[in-house]
């Protein structure tokens, strides 16, 4: 086929070269991509927060943004000897108590710490590392020794090993997409890190910043992912069009709902930090956990619209839309039970608290806690449910019918 006006094109690789694809749909695509750029980059711009935001916040917090009392250190040493020395009247041997003996460097004798059961329990061993929480004595104190206490185990190693493992296998299997999407994995958490925590620390906006974030980590995830194609710019506008749904029924049902937005001890250390707007927060962590979810299926869609398409170039739109949602169905169910179970799992002991009182469960939903974990779970549920439908349409309509009129290049 030429390249002239009026003619159609084909993409160079993959299985985009069986793709036509309607100058106008095309241009539409491009054109409202453009401008949710343009008004990502002026929103970075507009609530970029100053350099001493942190400071100022913790400054607003006063002594409950401090981790420790001044002074107060956190050293690591080797666990030498596990026990059950009791302190007080607790007798030698019985659950209520234990005792790790601790070599500190720097220090003399191996210094003793009280532990809970569950540490014991934790299976920690002779030979493991800990970190201590470290007092400088008291100025009038009698002993001038400064006292142990046990903090944390250390986890670095299990830590590392799980995530090079993870490295390995992601490139082991998915080779260079698998590359390109840590990359983009990183970039996300830099986003997260260094602009929308310190913006909302700043007093901006949780909705916008968490759009702004949302469309920003998108944009990069997406494309170095998937690679700069129609078929990804397609799924990338599904996913924005979701994340606007997803904060738009956010913000209502946490009004309807009259969540505060504080509903565990983190959020109370927060609120005196300053003026936050906690149902806005709120607001934003729906977004934000909606993200992950959204890209999967708006991915997922448009890709099988393409092999739809490349199989069937002369189906009609609404042959490949109907072909297409009927893979969308399937993967709503699973990645709603995905949804769902990953909350039960991440709350596991909060549920089985929950079922030992002695109060209906529909009683139960309406307090802070569980009723805001119900409307993000709810929110971004809905959201993702909108966004297959949305992305499907989208994709029909870019990938043109072979009888078509003018068409351009697919990729």
């Amino acid at each position: 086929m030429g390249h002239g006006h009026g003619h159609s094109h084909r993409a160079t690789t993959g299985i985009d070269d069986e793709i036509r694809v309607g100058r106008t749909a095309r241009t539409v695509l491009l054109a409202g991509l453009g401008v949710v750029l343009l008004a990502t980059l002026v929103g970075i711009g507009v609530w970029w927060p100053p350099s001493d935001t942190v400071e100022k916040a913790a400054e607003n917090g006063g002594e409950a943004a401090q981790f420790a009392a001044p002074g107060v250190t956190f050293p690591t040493g080797e666990v030498v000897e596990v026990g059950r020395h009791c302190a007080g009247d607790e007798a030698p041997g019985t659950d209520g108590c234990g005792s790790l003996a601790v070599r500190v460097a720097g220090e003399g004798e191996p210094v003793v710490v009280q532990v809970t059961p569950d540490v014991l329990d934790s299976g920690i061993v002779k030979g493991d590392k800990v970190e201590l929480l470290r007092r400088p004595p008291e100025a009038d104190a009698v002993i001038q020794e400064p006292s142990y206490a046990y903090f944390a185990t250390e986890r670095n190693g299990t830590l590392v090993w799980l995530g090079l493992s993870f490295v390995v296998v992601v490139l082991a299997i998915a080779r260079w997409r698998g590359l390109f999407a840590l990359v983009g994995l990183a970039f996300g958490g830099a986003v997260v890190w260094w602009w929308m925590l310190p913006a909302l620390l700043d007093g901006a906006p949780g909705v916008g910043v968490a759009l702004t974030s949302a469309s920003a980590i998108m944009f990069v995830v997406l494309y170095t992912t998937h690679g700069l194609s129609l078929r990804t710019s397609t799924a990338l506008a599904g996913t924005i069009v979701g994340i606007v749904l997803t904060a738009g029924i956010g913000v209502i049902a946490i009004g309807d709902a009259r969540l505060t937005g504080i509903s565990d001890e983190g959020g109370q250390i927060l609120a005196t930090f300053g003026t936050l707007d906690f149902p806005a927060l709120l607001g934003c962590a729906l977004v934000i956990a909606g993200l992950g979810v959204l890209n999967d299926v708006t991915i997922t869609q448009a890709s099988a619209v393409w092999e739809l398409r490349a199989a069937t170039p002369d189906a009609s739109r609404a042959t490949v839309f109907a072909s297409a949602m009927r893979i969308g169905r399937d993967h709503i169910a699973s990645t709603i039970y995905t949804i769902v179970f990953a909350y039960v799992g991440t709350a596991l002991l909060l549920l089985m608290l929950l079922k030992v009182y002695d109060r209906p469960i529909l009683q139960l939903l309406s307090t802070e806690q569980l009723a805001e974990e119900v409307v993000r779970t709810m929110v971004t549920s809905i959201g993702l449910v909108l966004a297959v439908p949305v992305t499907t349409v989208l994709a029909t309509l870019v990938a043109s019918p072979r009888s078509t009129g003018p068409s351009t290049p697919a990729g």
